[in-house]
């Protein structure tokens, strides 16, 4: 049996702009110390400043380095927005979670950040641990922590140079704060819908509409 370890977690299941990112890491137990030693940790220790995310950035591109396989799956708002309303969202957690899982190498343990969100697929996967908090003692989750974290953060400025000229600086960070509804207020003032980038399925002041969209079924 393989002495690989893999980790999932995931980045931006709560923000209101933007896409939720899963991604896996397979480790062995050398590169699970080296990367300790690294200071890789849960992802949201780092804080939300440019030198936090400069600092994720710099130690994805270690776990890339050392890692046995790196893998990522990035959730689109409209999926999301198509899960939420089927009130799915952990489903899709999980079926993202499989595909992952089923690409990864075979590996003598999974372990997946959430007991209630991952639990369920220890009935396809005997080998699996759900586990809250799982990032603080499993470098291999706190290295998919770290992946998903700063791949969604490099998704996030994209969307932010988009509207930069119009908008101003768009700051924090796709989360539910004042500084993500004066840019979505701004913008539905100006086009009169909600930005693509918005999950239509979340709360928003004054309930504006969402921009069009093409429906797609929920796969389940």
């Amino acid at each position: 049996m393989s002495s690989f370890v893999l980790g999932i977690d995931e980045a931006g299941r709560g923000p209101a702009l933007g896409p939720m990112v899963l991604a896996a890491v397979v480790l062995d137990e050398k590169a699970a110390a080296l990367l300790a030693k690294q200071g890789v940790r849960d992802s949201k220790a780092f804080g939300s400043s440019v030198s936090a995310r400069r600092t994720r950035a710099i130690l994805k591109n270690s776990v890339e380095e050392l890692a046995s396989w790196v893998g990522v799956e990035v959730c689109s708002v409209e999926t999301i927005d198509e899960y939420v309303s089927h009130h799915a969202l952990n489903l899709l957690e999980r079926e993202r979670a499989v595909r992952l899982i089923e690409r990864a190498p075979i590996c003598r343990r999974i372990v997946a950040d959430g007991q209630g969100l991952f639990s369920p697929l220890a009935a396809r996967y005997p080998h699996l641990e759900a586990r809250n908090r799982a990032e603080s003692v499993h470098t291999a989750v706190a290295a998919a922590s770290i992946c998903a974290k700063a791949h969604r953060d490099a998704l996030f400025d994209e969307i932010a140079r988009r509207y930069e000229a119009d908008f101003g600086r768009l700051g924090g960070g796709g989360y539910v704060n004042p500084l993500t509804h004066a840019f979505v207020a701004a913008y539905v003032r100006r086009h009169g819908h909600l930005p693509p980038e918005a999950r239509a399925s979340w709360p928003w002041p004054g309930d504006p509409k969402p921009a069009p969209r093409l429906k797609h079924a929920v796969r389940r």
